[in-house]
């Protein structure tokens, strides 16, 4: 049997059991316990009038690259759907949707449900970010008529390699997106080799977005209970990275005894985790999440927050950039680089190669390769303000330079725009 077609039958066989998974999750702070209908393909607000684009991001960082574009759609007067899977994209992104845009959470894969959600929107034109893919949806998409796009498009040879591996599958599915808008040249080629009928380069949208707000009354807060201690800030982090950072800053504050250390794990219901691990050293803890702010005997202050990596940018000078010193492919550095943050990062950065590639060229990050390596980047760097400064004037400026995506993907998708104005009048 086909195995798109097993795909197909496993996900109705599996209907029954939505409602338990998606309370189970619940439960467990992975679901939003008062929008689960929409995980079901029950909408939970009208379609509006005229033209509708759909975008969907997976989780935070894939919804947050769509924003720009989603400006660029309200401008020309076409009404965004949004749809995200997880509750902290959710959240942050009801924050900065502007007027126009609106959020659901996207169904489950299985017939049933992506039927109602489509018989609901009836979109125009789809956008999927970077290598969403869910067979289901593509075909049902596609069976409709309305044009499947990937934005920011990217796949990792390992995964387009399991695409391969899987007989048949590639070219039937991939065969039914209209067009792949890749990151870069070697991505725009995995995915004409997986059977995408087109393929081309349009840039990196995350160059693109907007830097992270901060609320005005939070950061005069910090800011004021900061002073003018230095500050070096460990965001993104992972599991085991955390005691690296514990061990740099202990290393530091032989030379900066008033150093106070910011933790962001990537993860923040990991926030009691990585206090115990400060603890463990000796070292004065405060949370974030529990309301603190630091002290003038903190040394260590976990930020286990969603949405507030904005504050942490703004007043750190220099950033270690999580997910790099353990395996695992770095975290997106531009959101710092956009703040003029110096940059650090470990060596495992392959899921964002060419953006560390041209930091690192600029001059605007640098690459250590453990706890002691980290301590004496950072101690170059807190020790003389000025080449803390030019550095991240260096990341900034490569950002910058290395913008302009969402102009290209609507250039690329004004055809489909175009039949769209044409097919409402």
């Amino acid at each position: 049997m086909p195995l798109l077609r097993l795909y197909r039958l496993a996900t109705i066989a599996l209907t029954p059991c939505a409602r338990p998974l998606l309370a189970w999750r619940a439960g467990r702070g992975k679901e939003d316990p008062s929008r689960l209908g929409e995980r079901l393909g029950f909408p939970s607000l009208p379609r509006p009038d005229g033209q509708l684009v759909w975008l969907h991001g997976a989780s935070l960082g894939e919804s947050l690259s769509l924003l720009p574009l989603i400006e660029r759609f309200i401008q020309r007067g076409i009404e965004v759907l949004v749809t995200t899977g997880t509750p902290g994209s959710a959240r942050l992104l009801g924050a900065r949707l502007p007027a126009g845009a609106f959020h659901q959470y996207l169904p489950l894969d299985a017939p049933r449900f992506v039927a109602r959600f489509l018989d609901h929107w009836r979109p125009d034109l789809a956008l999927f970010a970077e290598s969403e893919i869910w067979p289901n949806f593509v075909g049902a998409v596609h069976a409709r008529g309305a044009p499947l796009v990937l934005v920011n498009a990217r796949i990792s040879e390992a995964s387009a390699e399991r695409w391969r591996a899987a007989p048949g599958v590639g070219a039937k599915l991939f065969g039914k997106i209209d067009l792949c808008l890749a990151q870069d040249a070697e991505n725009a080629a995995r995915f004409l080799g997986l059977g995408a009928p087109r393929a081309q380069v349009a840039g990196n949208l995350k160059f693109d977005v907007p830097a992270p707000p901060a609320d005005p009354l939070k950061l005069a807060a910090l800011q004021g209970a900061l002073g003018a201690r230095p500050v070096f800030a460990a965001v993104s982090t992972h599991p085991g990275e955390e005691s690296f950072v514990v061990g740099a800053h202990l290393d530091l504050a032989r030379d900066f005894p008033d150093l106070l250390t910011i933790v962001a794990p990537r993860d923040p219901a990991r926030g009691e985790e990585v206090a115990g691990l400060a603890r463990e050293r000796g070292l004065s803890v405060g949370l974030r999440s529990l309301g603190d702010l630091p002290r003038r005997e903190t040394q260590i202050y976990v930020a286990d927050t969603i949405g507030e990596l904005g504050l942490i940018f703004r007043t750190a000078g220099v950033v270690f950039m999580g997910r790099s010193l353990t395996p695992g492919g770095g975290h997106n550095p531009i959101e710092p680089a956009k703040f003029g943050c110096a940059i650090l990062h470990g060596p495992s950065v392959a899921d964002f190669a060419e953006v560390y590639g041209e930091l690192d060229a600029a001059g605007g990050a640098v690459s250590v390769l453990d706890a002691p390596g980290l301590a004496r980047a950072a101690r170059a760097l807190l020790s003389k303000p000025a080449r803390m400064r030019k550095m991240g004037r260096a990341g900034a400026e490569t950002v910058r330079r290395m913008g302009g995506a969402s102009l290209e993907i609507m250039l690329a998708i004004e055809p489909y725009l175009a039949h769209m104005a044409g097919a409402r009048r």
